[in-house]
């Protein structure tokens, strides 16, 4: 004699089980069953592999009336008379969230300034199931359970391709990623939904964490946006190159001036280099002397053409009267400096 389930139900605990066959003893059922579907779940009637009928939330008594196709399939002409072999599975119809995906090789982007450029990304996607039919026929099948595990690295390789083929489309430069992360996630679900819908899921959301270049691309990135900073002209970057030679020409005195103009002339700085070096080894300006107008040292006291003590203005000898350096007459009185 066959013992008849009278309630039946399953308790998902948020283990990631998405589907859930239940045991029933003899896989029998009858007329004085009940099926008790939880809030975001869905059940589903199966008989001889084919889906019969579907519930959602709530306490279900099961007659003929409650489950008309099941019915018609077993072919309950008296009613629940005569006990009936079924499959019942629950669907888990809750969001599943933060999968992780990323790319597992580089995606070759064709750079408009740069060229081909590898790209790698990494993220995370959430997904539920939207039609719990259709999710039984394309992945389910016979099996007495499914969890997210099973799907989950079929699902990144679809959100993968996805973004490989947005990126190839978009025609941006790698300048340009960063700021079009919001439109590259609305893209790619859009993208991917289809695919997602012919499974019987829905992508609820999709979270591109990062997109990023090679190191070596990185560094020229690096490069230009430092030369960008200051104008992104060549005379600009032969001036900013001059000053960092010079800096390390400072550093390593023995490696002589010589060896720095030769590296700076292989960089193609030319004239500029040699003048900003050129400029960079004269002695620090100083001044004139007030009296003879010779050239003296800018911390010398005393000139060392005329003897004159320094640090005063040069006066004429005869009326006392303020004179430049340059008078050789005396503009007051006419007297010969």
């Amino acid at each position: 004699m066959a013992l008849f389930l009278k309630i039946i139900e399953w308790k998902s605990e948020g283990s990631g089980q998405i589907v859930h066959r239940v045991k029933v003893n003899g896989r029998d059922i009858n007329g004085g069953s009940k099926i008790v579907v939880r809030p975001s779940q869905a059940a589903v009637f199966v008989h001889k592999g084919k889906i019969a009928d579907i519930f959602g939330e709530g306490t279900h008594e099961l007659n003929t009336g409650i489950l008309p196709v099941l019915s018609a399939l077993a072919g309950w002409a008296y009613g629940f008379k005569t006990t009936i072999t079924v499959d019942l599975y629950f669907i888990d119809l809750n969001r599943f969230t933060d999968i992780k995906w990323g790319t597992s090789s580089p995606v070759i982007l064709r750079d408009p300034e740069f060229g081909a450029v590898r790209v790698t990304g990494y993220g995370a996607f959430s997904f539920r199931v939207g039609d719990a039919a259709v999710f039984l026929r394309e992945l389910f099948g016979t099996k007495a359970s499914f969890s997210v595990n099973e799907i989950a690295g079929y699902l990144k390789k679809m959100v993968v391709s996805g973004l490989s083929d947005r990126l190839g489309e978009s025609k941006l430069s790698v300048l340009d990623l960063a700021g079009n992360l919001a439109e590259f996630e609305k893209g790619v679900t859009a993208a991917v939904q289809e695919k997602f819908a012919a499974m019987g899921l829905k992508l609820e959301d999709l979270v591109i964490e990062n997109l990023s270049v090679p190191d070596t691309v990185q560094k020229a990135l690096d490069e230009r946006t430092k030369y960008g900073i200051v104008g992104d002209h060549t005379d600009v970057m032969m001036k900013v190159a001059a000053a960092e030679a010079m800096k390390a020409a400072a550093a390593n005195p023995g490696g002589g001036a010589g060896g720095v103009i030769g590296a700076g002339m292989g960089l193609g700085l030319g004239a500029e280099f040699g003048k900003a070096m050129g400029e960079a080894m004269q002695p620090s300006a100083g001044g004139v002397c007030p009296h003879c107008g010779a050239k003296v040292a800018a911390n010398a006291k005393f000139c060392g053409e005329c003897g004159s003590k320094l640090g005063g203005a040069r006066t004429c000898a005869k009326c006392g009267a303020k004179v430049s350096a340059a008078d050789k007459f005396c503009p007051e009185c006419g007297a010969k400096l």
